[in-house]
């Protein structure tokens, strides 16, 4: 211990060991010389914090693109292709299913039905996981669930009840590996300084995948009525790109080991002693295990339980923006001949909104300042989303979710106050979605698989509800259930952040947790 107060000054730092003790021990508020033994691995930690920092400001400008950053690009892009083919069909799901009943009399399958399986089976298997992840890491369950929506996409090939409902439960199972391993990979890949921006940028580029296959749909679905040829070049090509996605993340690198002290640059030899043990690698089996039990447990924390009414919210909201409002924008009569078209055009607009929000408050905002995260941000997207859903109220009938209508809003039916919709639907979303990843990479550093599980599990459970009831009550009901929630949901990110940030002003330390991994072992 007395080794690291006597160390020389580090070479390319202008902090000595000595400097850093007093500092430490300004913050502790005691004598450090009384506390050694006991304040040992937090030194260390603190020590390293401190070189961590230091060699992030002095390295050079250009030294851009390191390993991890990249990790997260590969990760962005491969999502955002797989989930272009993926978004796109829960978008036109709807619709084209009812042009497939028209023309054959032997299918009978129901989208919001289809849709409430994925998300169910999604919602039980976002338990099981982690346990998964724990063995083969999160590399692994991302390629897993990948090929499980390739599957999914290609199976409209051939319109089948069973088969639709087969593999909409198959695609829920790849929902819980892609997302909880997404969550876990995210996280090794980021810390306390880069959470924010990581999960903005994801999100942005994720994002557009709004864009490309909803734009192709926008050009290709030029009839009232979708025939088998406008189907078979959407699923073609849908499922194309989820094959080329999938080949995108294949090439995903392993994250980059958490720095200990022993590997900071510019450490003497000397302070090397101090390096923390390498964690244990459990027994498979033994490592499912525990992961599940720590799923539990972490589940029935305070911080989590409050956290679940705000994933609620937006498990509620997917299931109106990804599969309700666009669909029923194309069936409203008065709209036009053209009004198909408009579900494509809705989408792009979700997903200007959902590109802008990332972009705004992930990217950006990290820049300008630290203090633009958090419940302004949240607030901003209530504010954003009561916009949608009054204008939704008033622009659409009721029976807008069913089928083709002849019925009116209470205001003349207007294209682009439904456009309008959509767009504040995708940029209200981004901002409930980015501070919760930023949220939950940067509180539970050292639990990421479980907490993105959670998260995945409450918003999925939220969504097969939502997807179920979908087929029985009308918008009007729906938009009610979200303003409901929406107000919950805000009201319980908001205290846990202040309850965060509270205890984090009144501690006595700032470890990073994004640096500390001594007592877990993933890949």
């Amino acid at each position: 211990m007395y080794v690291l107060c006597c160390g020389s000054q580090s070479r390319g730092f202008p902090f000595t060991h000595v400097a850093i003790c007093q500092q430490y021990r300004s913050r502790r508020g005691v004598d450090y010389f009384e506390t050694a033994r006991e304040t040992q691995i937090s030194l260390v930690l603190y020590t390293r914090q401190v070189h961590t920092r230091q060699y992030r400001e002095d390295r050079p400008a250009t030294v851009i693109m390191d390993r991890a950053f990249l990790n997260v690009m590969i990760l962005s892009w491969g999502f955002m292709l797989v989930f272009t083919a993926f978004q796109t069909m829960g978008n036109i799901e709807k619709t084209v299913l009812n042009s497939i009943s028209e023309e054959f009399e032997d299918f009978h399958g129901n989208a919001y039905v289809s849709l409430a399986i994925i998300y169910a089976v999604f919602a039980t298997c976002n338990w099981l996981t982690p346990s998964y992840i724990s063995v083969t890491g999160p590399r692994i369950a991302i390629l897993t669930g990948a090929c499980c929506y390739v599957l999914f996409i290609a199976s409209f090939f051939w319109p089948h009840d069973a088969l639709l409902y087969t593999m909409s439960a198959i695609v829920g199972i790849g929902a819980a590996l892609m997302w909880t391993g997404h969550g876990q990979y995210l996280t090794e890949n980021s810390d306390n300084e880069t959470m924010s921006r990581n999960a903005g940028i994801f999100w942005a580029i994720f994002q557009t995948s709004q864009f490309a296959g909803n734009l192709f749909v926008f050009f290709i679905f030029t009839k009232s009525k979708i025939d088998k040829e406008q189907r078979t070049i959407v699923f073609s090509v849908l499922t194309g790109l989820a094959v080329v996605g999938t080949g995108v993340l294949l090439v995903l690198r392993k994250s980059p080991p958490k720095l200990l002290l022993g590997e900071a640059e510019g450490v003497s030899n000397a302070d090397k002693e101090l390096r923390l043990p390498e964690p244990r690698r459990e027994k498979p089996l033994l490592a499912a295990w525990n992961a599940f039990v720590d799923a539990i447990r972490l589940f029935l924390t305070s911080n989590m339980l409050l956290l679940s009414l705000t994933f609620i919210y937006t498990g509620l909201e997917l299931t109106f923006y990804s599969g309700v409002y666009s669909s029923s924008i194309g069936f409203v009569k008065a709209l036009g001949e053209d009004r198909k078209k408009l579900v494509g055009l809705s989408g792009i607009f979700i997903g200007v909104g959902e590109v802008v929000g990332g972009a705004v408050f992930g990217i950006l905002a990290s820049k300008i300042s630290r203090k633009c995260g958090g419940w302004p941000v949240i607030l901003t997207g209530l504010t954003v989303h009561l916009f949608a859903f009054i204008s939704i109220f008033l622009n659409l009938p009721n029976d807008a979710s069913f089928q083709d209508t002849d019925n009116v809003g209470y205001i003349e039916t207007s294209k682009p106050l439904a456009l309008a919709g959509s767009l504040a639907l995708g940029f209200g979303d981004a901002c409930y979605n980015t501070q919760v990843y930023s949220l939950l990479g940067v509180l539970f550093a050292n639990e990421s698989a479980s907490a993105f599980a959670l998260f995945k599990f409450c918003q999925s459970v939220a969504a097969a509800i939502s997807f179920s009831y979908s087929t029985e009550v009308g918008l009007y009901v729906q938009l009610a259930v979200l303003l409901v929630a929406i107000f919950i949901g805000t009201g319980a990110f908001c205290y846990v952040e202040y309850k965060v940030k509270k205890s984090k002003n009144e501690s006595p330390q700032e470890i990073d947790p994004a640096l500390v991994d001594a007592t877990s072992g993933e890949d």
